[in-house]
């Protein structure tokens, strides 16, 4: 086995022990995107007195308008991480419609779009699952660099953060989550 091919199977075994360890399970997409991780959908609440600060971030969105955190002050907000070409965000994406839907205009909902190389797919993916709120584009995930050592890793896709009206990250799910896990967040998170 030439020297290339043994580093090469090394590191695939060393990241696939690394995803089983965190519970985590590594990821292909149908595109041939790969190297994310799919979580295991546990919710990880925060105490009010142990939240840390999300970071100020914003971009364009899908539909190209401007869109930045800051204009959501004073709200929870919603963000899911997500990509077209990623599975489990095609299983939850009927939740946060849902939940949106529901929760009307007291829970700002946003979506952050990483890793669709254009935004043919996304834009489709939105239509497909009625997504009520608005997606930034990311697609090299350098928006979602700025949540490294927050509260997600870049490649837990689909990742879900909600924010407090005081700007501060109240719970935590990497992986699929359900509607009434999405409620239940947003309650605790008031």
């Amino acid at each position: 086995m030439s020297f290339r091919r043994t580093t090469f199977a090394v590191a695939a075994l060393l990241l696939a022990a690394t995803a089983c360890s965190s519970g985590q399970q590594a990821s292909e997409s149908r595109q041939g995107q790969t190297g994310f991780v799919s979580g295991n959908g546990r919710v990880a609440s925060f105490p009010p007195g142990e939240r840390t600060a999300a970071p100020d971030f914003g971009g364009t969105t899908l539909d190209g308008k401007p869109w930045k955190l800051a204009d959501a002050a004073g709200k929870v907000v919603v963000l899911n991480v997500w990509g077209s070409w990623c599975g489990p965000c095609r299983e939850e994406a009927p939740a946060f419609g849902e939940a949106a839907t529901e929760l009307g205009s007291s829970v700002q909902f946003i979506g952050l779009n990483t890793r669709d190389l254009d935004t043919a797919a996304p834009k489709r993916f939105v239509e497909v699952f009625k997504i009520p709120y608005p997606s930034v584009y990311d697609p090299q995930g350098k928006l979602l660099l700025k949540f490294r050592g927050q509260k997600i890793s870049a490649s837990s896709i689909p990742s879900t953060l909600v924010i407090d009206k005081d700007g501060k990250v109240a719970s935590r799910v990497l992986g699929p989550v359900t509607k009434q896990t999405l409620l239940g967040m947003v309650k605790d998170a008031g």
